[in-house]
C-alpha cells in the first residue's frame, strides 16, 4: 500500500472539501462493493445470518470447506480484484478511496490466504461447526427461534449438518496424508463437547435445547409438530452423523495428530504464520519484533503491578502475590449466578453514566447481559455478541459462569469495558449505524476491533473505575495477558515453543492456574496470530492519541478523537494512522 499516496489524496480531499469542491460518490465502486458483499454472504450464509440478521439466510448452510465452495470464493475474489483495476483512484473522494483501499487489501489478503490449507483443520478444541450449530438452539445466538417459520428454518439448516461432517472427515483424511493435522491436545480437549452431541437420550442431547425454547404462545399442535420434527432429525440424522465424526476422530484422526504445537512445524508453516500475523495485525511487523515487543510490555506491566503488591503489604515474589490474589476468598464474593449478573448490571449502569464525558455519540441499540449457555461454558470465554442490524436483537455481553462461588471479581471492570461498552458494543453497534458499503458496515478486522476493545479498558482510568486497587490490578492483569500473548503466540508458532513451555511461561509470568494457562495456550495453538491483534491494535490507538495530544495541545478533544477513530468503522491500522494524521493537520 502506498501510504504517501493515500496521505496526498486524503489531504487533497480535505482541501477540496474546504473549497466546497465535493467529489461525488463513485457509483462504479459502490456497485463493485455491493456485488462483493451480496455474493460473499450468499457463499457463506452463516456469516450472512451473523452480520445482516436477514431471514433469507436462516435456513441455509454452505459447506465452505468443500472444494466447490472454495472454488466459488476464489472466482469471486479474482473477479472483484479485476473490477477494481478498472476504477480510477484519482477520481475518488476521500471516503471512496478508503473503501477502495480496504476492499482491495481484503481481496489480496483472501487470495494470499488461499495458498494455505486452512480447510484441512475444520475441528479443534471448540468442536467446530456441529457444536456451534447446537448452540443456536438456545435462540440467543444468530438463529432466532421466536416464530414457527424460524424453527422450520433452523430444522432445515440442521438437516445439512451431516453433509458438512462428511466433508470435514474427507478433509481431515487429506490432512493426515499431507501432514496438516491438529496437535493432539486440541482434539482430546474437544471430544467431550462433540460426544455430548451423540447422547442418545434425546432430552439430554444439546440439540434438544431447541425444543425447550419453543415459545409458550405456540399452539399445542404447532408445539407437537415441531417437537416431533426436532426429535426425528436428532435421532435419524444428527446423532448418527456426530457418532460418525467422533468415531473418526478417536479411531483414525487422533492416532495421527501431531506432538508439535506451532504452525512452524508444518510444511510451509513459517510462511503460513507470517501471513496470519499480517492478516490479524494489518501491519508488516515480523514475529521476532513482536516477540521482543511482548517481552518489553510484560516487564513494564509487571513493574506497575509491584506497586499494587506493596499496597497489600504482601511479602514474596510478584508471581506469588498474583497467585494469592487470584485465590483469596475476599475476591470471590458471589454465591449465585444471579449475583454475578447483578454485579455486571450495576457496573454497566455506572459506566453508562460516565460515557458522555468521553464520547459525543453512543449506539442506539441497547446492551444486555446474559449468562453463557451451558453447552459451551467449559470452553468459552466471556464475550460480546453483536446486535441484529434491524434492532430486533440487542448487543449482548455473555458472562461465562461455571461456578459462581469461584467467579473472581478482580477483572470484572476491565472485562466489561472490553466486551461490553465502550469496547465491542460501541465500535460494532455504531458501525452498523454508519453510512458505509455493507462489506464495511458489517466488516471485521481483528487489530482494529480487538485493539479498540483493549484500548477501551484503559478508559477505566478516565472514568475513575480503577481507584479500587483490586480493580486496577484486574486491569493490569488483563493487560498483562495481552502482552504475554505477543510472547507466547510468536513463541509457539515462530520459535518452536512447546505447549508445556507456553503453559509454564504463563503460570510463571501471570500467576495463572494450570487450567487457565492450558486453555489459553490451546487457544493460541488453534488460532495463530489472532491473539497478537489485541495489543498491537491498542498500542496503535494509544500512540495516535498521544501524537494528537502532543501536536494539538489545548485544541485536543478526547471525545472528538474517539468519535474520529470510530467514524469509519474497522480499518487496517495503516489507514487509521493516516486518517488520524490528516485530522491533526486539519485541526492545527
Amino acid at each position: 500500500m502506498n501510504h504517501s499516496k493515500l496521505l496526498f489524496i486524503l489531504i487533497l480531499g480535505i482541501c477540496s472539501a474546504s473549497q466546497a469542491q465535493v467529489i461525488a460518490p463513485n457509483k462504479h465502486l459502490a456497485a463493485i462493493a455491493e456485488s462483493y458483499f451480496e455474493e460473499h454472504i450468499t457463499l457463506d450464509p452463516l456469516e450472512g445470518s451473523g452480520t445482516t440478521g436477514e431471514e433469507r439466510f436462516e435456513d441455509k448452510l454452505e459447506i465452505t470447506i468443500s472444494p466447490a465452495s472454495r472454488a466459488k470464493s476464489h472466482k469471486l475474489t479474482q473477479r472483484i480484484l479485476n473490477e477494481l483495476r478498472g476504477v480510477d483512484e484519482k477520481t475518488l473522494s476521500p471516503a471512496d478511496h478508503i473503501t477502495y483501499l480496504v476492499l482491495k487489501q481484503q481481496m489480496q489478503d483472501q487470495l494470499e490466504g488461499e495458498k494455505f490449507p486452512w480447510y484441512l483443520l475444520p475441528i479443534d478444541q471448540y468442536g467446530g461447526l456441529p457444536v456451534y450449530l447446537a448452540q443456536f438452539g438456545t435462540g440467543q445466538d444468530i438463529q432466532p427461534l421466536k416464530t414457527v417459520p424460524q424453527h422450520e428454518h433452523y430444522l432445515k439448516r440442521l438437516s445439512k449438518l451431516p453433509l458438512w461432517i462428511d466433508q470435514a472427515i474427507n478433509n481431515m483424511r487429506e490432512g493426515i496424508k499431507m501432514g496438516v493435522v491438529q496437535p493432539t491436545p486440541l482434539i482430546i480437549s474437544g471430544l467431550p463437547s462433540m460426544k455430548a452431541l451423540t447422547e442418545k437420550n434425546i432430552e439430554k442431547n444439546p440439540f434438544y435445547l431447541a425444543i425447550t425454547h419453543i415459545p409458550d404462545n405456540f399452539s399445542p399442535l404447532e408445539k407437537a409438530r415441531l417437537s416431533g420434527a426436532y426429535k426425528k432429525i436428532i435421532q435419524t440424522k444428527l446423532i448418527p452423523a456426530n457418532e460418525k465424526l467422533v468415531t473418526f476422530l478417536e479411531k483414525e484422526y487422533l492416532p495421527n495428530t501431531r506432538t508439535t504445537s506451532g504452525y512452524g512445524a508444518l510444511t510451509n508453516g513459517d510462511n503460513w504464520y507470517k501471513y496470519l500475523v499480517k492478516y490479524h495485525t494489518s501491519t508488516d511487523m515480523n514475529p521476532n519484533d513482536i516477540h521482543a515487543l511482548g517481552l518489553a510490555e510484560v516487564a513494564r506491566i509487571r513493574t506497575e503491578m509491584t506497586k499494587i503488591q506493596a499496597s497489600y503489604k504482601f511479602t514474596g515474589t510478584l508471581t506469588e502475590f498474583l497467585k494469592w490474589q487470584d485465590q483469596d476468598a475476599q475476591f470471590k464474593p458471589f454465591k449465585t449466578e444471579q449475583d454475578v449478573l447483578d454485579a455486571y448490571e450495576q457496573l454497566n449502569q455506572k459506566i453508562t453514566a460516565k460515557l458522555p464525558r468521553l464520547f459525543n455519540r453512543a449506539p442506539k441499540v441497547p446492551l444486555i447481559i446474559q449468562p453463557e449457555p451451558e453447552l459451551t461454558r467449559a470452553t468459552a470465554s466471556d464475550h460480546y455478541n453483536p446486535p441484529a442490524p434491524d434492532g430486533s436483537r440487542p448487543g449482548t455481553f455473555y458472562a461465562v459462569i461455571e461456578n459462581p462461588n469461584e467467579y473472581r471479581n478482580t477483572k470484572m471492570t476491565s472485562l466489561f469495558l472490553h466486551e461490553g461498552q465502550p469496547g465491542h458494543h460501541f465500535h460494532i453497534a455504531l458501525q452498523q449505524e454508519l453510512s458505509l458499503p455493507k462489506f464495511r458496515k458489517f466488516g471485521w478486522l481483528t487489530a482494529y476491533g480487538e485493539g479498540w476493545a483493549l484500548y477501551a479498558e484503559t478508559l477505566g482510568k478516565e472514568m475513575g473505575l480503577y481507584e479500587d486497587p483490586n480493580q486496577y490490578l484486574g486491569h493490569l492483569k488483563m493487560e498483562l495477558i495481552r502482552a504475554v500473548r505477543l510472547v507466547t503466540d510468536t513463541g509457539l508458532h515462530a520459535k518452536g515453543w512447546t505447549r508445556e513451555q507456553t503453559i509454564q511461561y504463563m503460570m510463571d509470568t501471570e500467576g495463572s492456574s494450570e487450567a487457565d494457562a492450558t486453555r489459553a495456550a490451546q487457544r493460541y495453538m488453534a488460532w495463530p496470530g489472532q491473539a497478537l491483534a489485541y495489543k498491537i491494535g491498542a498500542l496503535k490507538i494509544q500512540e495516535l492519541r498521544a501524537r494528537a495530544q502532543q501536536k494539538l495541545g489545548t485544541k485536543f478533544s478526547l471525545s472528538n478523537y474517539h468519535d474520529l477513530v470510530l467514524s469509519d468503522g474497522v480499518l487496517p491500522l495503516t489507514i487509521l494512522d493516516e486518517k488520524v494524521n490528516n485530522w491533526i493537520t486539519a485541526q492545527q
